[in-house]
């Protein structure tokens, strides 16, 4: 067994002995609108939010909405009101889940998880992560996708140039899903191929669990934040997911061990899609603050989006 390995059961433990169970979360207001309007009269959810940016001299934030009894879902960029969060008004919207969004040189990069028939089993859906990019929100085009059952692929624009990739295949090499890296110098060079051949990490997940990058963040160094989530299932079939984080370099190939930085008792009770994804948080983004905390954006029980307060988790590693 790798030296650095930890299920969620012993990172939880470890996490649990110097976290207090207080909750210390704000569930983010979006100002939905009757386009987002629900078939109960209500308004869809909007979870799995990134954590705010700043473009075109705005601020703004990219969510995944949908009806509370479907995965067909939308993804819409906000605006940050003084009421809560406002959809952009002309933006684009794209039938995708779980976004992200980073720079790379004058480019606006976002992507997120595209859901199509599945050729080899057509009363099964298959899933890829699809890549636009543009230089204002209405511009923003197609220009890549990745290889077929993989999720959280990730961007960070390094400090040279080049362009810091991180996957998560599955299946045969990835198991129920695993981290791996590469680099490219360009986004030309983000191929399906590229991807696929992108060596995994060791010693981050037992074959019963899974896990991902969810967001990458340049430290002094050269090194990489990586925050990232775990999961694992339950002996009645739950899902947990916890929020976590580990530092890359990029080039030695190192990494930290695994780190839990938050759980879904951390945050404001609420509704869930369904009641096992109840223990279920998903990391979107993390803005690190001057004062040494950094506010961590989740989407929580599949059906919200919060923000917690927390200590900078790349203060000190």
């Amino acid at each position: 067994m790798h030296k650095t390995l930890r299920t969620c059961g012993q990172l939880l433990e470890e996490y649990e002995k110097t976290n207090s169970s207080k909750n210390s979360s704000s569930r983010l207001r979006f100002l939905l609108g009757e386009r987002y309007r629900s078939k109960n009269g209500g308004y869809k959810d909007v979870y799995n939010v990134t954590a705010p940016f700043e473009w075109d001299g705005k601020t703004l934030l990219a969510g995944r909405v949908e009806e509370r009894d479907s995965e067909h879902s939308e993804v819409v960029f906000f605006e940050q009101k003084e009421a809560g969060w406002e959809p952009v008004s002309g933006a684009p919207v794209f039938e995708l889940q779980d976004p992200f969004v980073t720079k790379v040189g004058e480019w606006l990069v976002m992507g997120g998880v595209e859901v199509f028939p599945d050729e080899e089993n057509p009363n099964a859906l298959c899933w890829r992560t699809a890549f636009y990019k543009g230089k204002k929100l209405t511009d923003l085009r197609l220009f890549a996708k990745g290889p077929d059952r993989m999720k959280d692929i990730r961007l960070l624009e390094l400090s040279d140039g080049r362009i810091l990739v991180a996957v998560r295949p599955q299946g045969e090499i990835g198991g129920r899903g695993k981290i791996g890296f590469l680099v490219v110098k360009s986004l030309d060079e983000l191929t399906k191929e590229r991807m696929e051949s992108a060596p995994v990490l060791e010693g981050q997940f037992v074959d019963e669990e899974w896990g991902g990058c969810n967001e990458m963040h340049l430290l002094q160094g050269g090194r990489i934040g990586v925050l990232s989530h775990i999961a694992c299932f339950d002996a009645a079939g739950n899902r947990h997911y916890y929020a976590s984080c580990f530092v890359y370099d990029v080039s030695t190939g190192e990494y930290t061990p695994m780190k839990m930085i938050a759980r879904r008792s951390d945050f404001e009770s609420g509704e869930s899609k369904r009641p096992d994804l109840a223990d279920v948080i998903f990391s979107g983004g993390l803005v690190r603050r001057k004062d040494g905390t950094a506010q961590l954006y989740c989407g929580v029980g599949d059906a919200q989006a919060h923000m917690r307060l927390i200590k900078d988790p790349f203060l000190e590693r």
